[in-house]
C-alpha cells in the first residue's frame, strides 16, 4: 500500500528536532511522497532546505497563505512570482481566503488569490486552496477564472455534499485529512454522499491529527488512520482507497512530470 500526503508543513519548527525520524515513520507507513505547501517568505528557506535534503520524498509548492496577506502582501506576491519563474514547483499553494480570524485584509486576500490562480494557469500547475469561513467566495473566484486550465485541491475540505459536487464539477479534488475521523465532525457522512472518486489524502501536519492522536502533533505516517476511516465510510478495502487517492494525487499534481523536470 502506497500513500501520498498532498499537504504537510514538515518544515515548521514543530519538526525541527526530529524531522528525520518523522520521515522514517512516514516511509515505514507507505508514504512515498509528501507535498510541502508554502506559507510566506519567513518559511521559504526551511521549506526549500527540507526539499533539498529529501528530494525523492518532499516536493515544495510556492504561494502566499491568506493569513499572511498583510500590509506587505505585494512584496510577498512578487517573491512568489520570482520563485515560480526560477524552477519547477509541485503547485501554487497554499493560497485562498480565510475570513475566520480577521477580515481586515479581505480585499487584499481576494487580489492575492486571483493573482496566484492566474500564476498557476500561466505555469500550468495546480493549486492548493485554503478556504475557511469563505467556501462560497473561494469557489466563486475559482469558477470565475476557470477556462479549463485551472486544477487543484480544496485543502481540508469542509462543506456539504452539494458543495463537494460543485467543487468537483469545477475540476477540483477534495483534500481529506484527520477531520474525517472526528466523531462529531460530520465529514464522514458528507463524503459517503459525495463518493470517493475525487479525493486526495493530506495531513496538514502538524495540525488536525486524526483519532487516536487528536490534540497531538500530526505527521505524515498518520495517513494510515485516514485511509482506514475512508475504507470504512465507503465499504472498500484500504488498499483500494490508497490506490485511488494516490492515483488522484499523481494526476492532479502531475507528479511523474515533476519528477522528470527535477
Amino acid at each position: 500500500m502506497t500513500l501520498i500526503d498532498t499537504h504537510s508543513h514538515l518544515y515548521v519548527n514543530a519538526f525541527s528536532k526530529d524531522v528525520e525520524q518523522v520521515l522514517e515513520r512516514a516511509e515505514a507507513a507507505g508514504v512515498t511522497e509528501i507535498l510541502l505547501p508554502a506559507i510566506d517568505s519567513e518559511e521559504h528557506d526551511a521549506m526549500l532546505r527540507l526539499e533539498q535534503q529529501y528530494p525523492d520524498k518532499c516536493l515544495a509548492m510556492m504561494g502566499l497563505h491568506p493569513c499572511s496577506v498583510k500590509e506587505d502582501y505585494q512584496a510577498e506576491l512578487q517573491l512568489v512570482e520570482e520563485w515560480l519563474s526560477r524552477r519547477p514547483f509541485a503547485g501554487v499553494g497554499e493560497i485562498g481566503l480565510d475570513f475566520y480570524w480577521d477580515r481586515t485584509f479581505e480585499k487584499q486576500q481576494f487580489e492575492a488569490f486571483r493573482r496566484q490562480l492566474e500564476l498557476a494557469k500561466h505555469h500550468g500547475i495546480p493549486v492548493s486552496i485554503h478556504s475557511r469561513n469563505a467556501n462560497r467566495e473561494a469557489l466563486d473566484t475559482v469558477v470565475s477564472l476557470q477556462d479549463g486550465n485551472l486544477s487543484g485541491v480544496f485543502h481540508c475540505f469542509s462543506g456539504d455534499a452539494d458543495f463537494a459536487r460543485q467543487v468537483t464539477d469545477a475540476g477540483f479534488y477534495l483534500g481529506i485529512g484527520g477531520v474525517v475521523t472526528y466523531k462529531n465532525g460530520g465529514l464522514a457522512e458528507i463524503l459517503s454522499q459525495a463518493g470517493p472518486e475525487r479525493l486526495v489524502l493530506e495531513t496538514d501536519a502538524p495540525y488536525l491529527s486524526p483519532v487516536p492522536f487528536r490534540g497531538k502533533r500530526n505527521e505524515s505516517s498518520y495517513l494510515t488512520h485516514i485511509v482506514a476511516k475512508l475504507a470504512e465510510v465507503f465499504a472498500m478495502e484500504t488498499k483500494a482507497i490508497a490506490d485511488l487517492t494516490s492515483l488522484n494525487a499523481r494526476t492532479v499534481f502531475k507528479l511523474q512530470q515533476h519528477d522528470r523536470e527535477q
